[in-house]
């Protein structure tokens, strides 16, 4: 979609200095943004970029509004991240929805919606399964018997929404992702490991995405659950029971094993793997690859393995390195009384 640099300023709640008129329909970064393209500017490692920019308006952070040269058109604004976000929304709108059921679609008995549905080519809905208004299943997905979708939720091409899920209002499940899947759980018998039948839910609350290829158990006998805006990478394991919080990050690969609580605001970032029956406080940080083994304190920065303060793993990697030079000091020493 073709914007004039006003209308983004207007988008973005930007301060708009210079032209309002410049044709916008693209947007690149600095080194290769062209005359009909917006790019940002967020940081002085990019000052000789900028400069040499030829893009048809950028968006400013604030500190750098007085910077000189580059394009004439700038958008200033307190947030860049916030302000690009909003930007590529509305220069690259979502495609509009083909309303209807594909003629190659499976429909189980009892299955029900409120209003408009998108259902695509393989897509399978199961029985009794339970659709809210403009909902959208693509290709070859499958919403299971007895699954629950609120309004406007998205559930990608070959993702599954097991039996005992419940989603609420504009969830969206990626590409791939598994949600109200089994667990992992079993009974050591004299015959071998027996498997314990899952009975509980999955319930996903408001406003959350699941990313591609993710999955998320259903409860064992109680139920897991997601918070509402909380936003889940690619790649993950959330197993069953896992209670997790409102507005929580959870970044690629990261495992949740069950039971788990995670409390509101947590971070989790790539590859951190958490143990079972913990709890993680209120806006607490996890850092990559960190190995989590006990509760984490609301509010703390954790890193390594086992984890622990990220302060502390600092000064210790510190002090390992001080510790190697001395150890190569000593062996100089030794080596000159030889």
């Amino acid at each position: 979609m073709s914007l004039t640099s006003g209308q983004i300023a207007d988008v973005v709640n930007g301060r708009l200095v210079g032209r309002e008129d410049v044709k916008i329909a693209g947007v690149a970064p600095l080194e290769s943004a062209g005359s009909g393209d917006l790019s940002f500017l967020a940081s002085t490692r990019h000052l000789s970029e900028f400069r040499s920019c030829v893009a048809g308006a950028v968006l400013i952070a604030e500190e750098y509004a007085d910077v000189e040269d580059g394009p004439a058109a700038r958008i200033i604004v307190t947030d860049i991240r916030l302000a690009l976000t909003r930007a590529v929304s509305a220069i690259y709108p979502d495609r509009v929805a083909v309303w209807g059921i594909s003629p190659r679609a499976r429909v189980g008995r009892g299955a029900h919606w409120n209003g408009r549905v998108a259902i695509g080519s393989g897509a399978t809905l199961g029985r009794g399964v339970k659709l809210g208004r403009d909902c959208i299943v693509k290709r070859n997905a499958v919403v299971d018997d007895g699954a629950v979708l609120g309004d406007e939720c998205v559930v990608g091409e070959h993702a599954v929404v097991g039996p005992g899920a419940e989603l609420g209002n504009r969830v969206v499940v990626r590409p791939g992702a598994r949600v109200g899947g089994v667990g992992f759980a079993y009974a050591a018998s004299p015959d071998g490991h027996m498997a314990l039948k899952h009975v509980g839910r999955c319930i996903v609350e408001d406003d959350v995405e699941v990313g591609a290829n993710t999955t998320i158990d259903r409860g064992s006998i109680g139920d897991t659950l997601v918070g509402a805006g909380t936003k889940i990478d690619n790649l993950v394991q959330i197993a069953h029971n896992v209670r997790i919080g409102k507005r929580c990050v959870i970044m690629a690969q990261v495992g949740l094993a069950g039971s788990t609580v995670i409390e509101e605001n947590v971070m989790l970032a790539g590859q951190a793997g958490l143990a079972g029956h913990l709890t993680v406080g209120k806006g607490a940080r996890v850092a990559a690859q960190a190995g989590v083994i006990g509760d984490v304190d609301a509010g703390s920065t954790v890193s390594g393995y086992p984890a622990r303060s990220h302060r502390d793993v600092l000064r210790q990697a510190a002090a390992l390195r001080r510790l190697t030079g001395l150890a190569k000091s000593l062996e100089r020493l030794v080596e000159a009384d030889g």
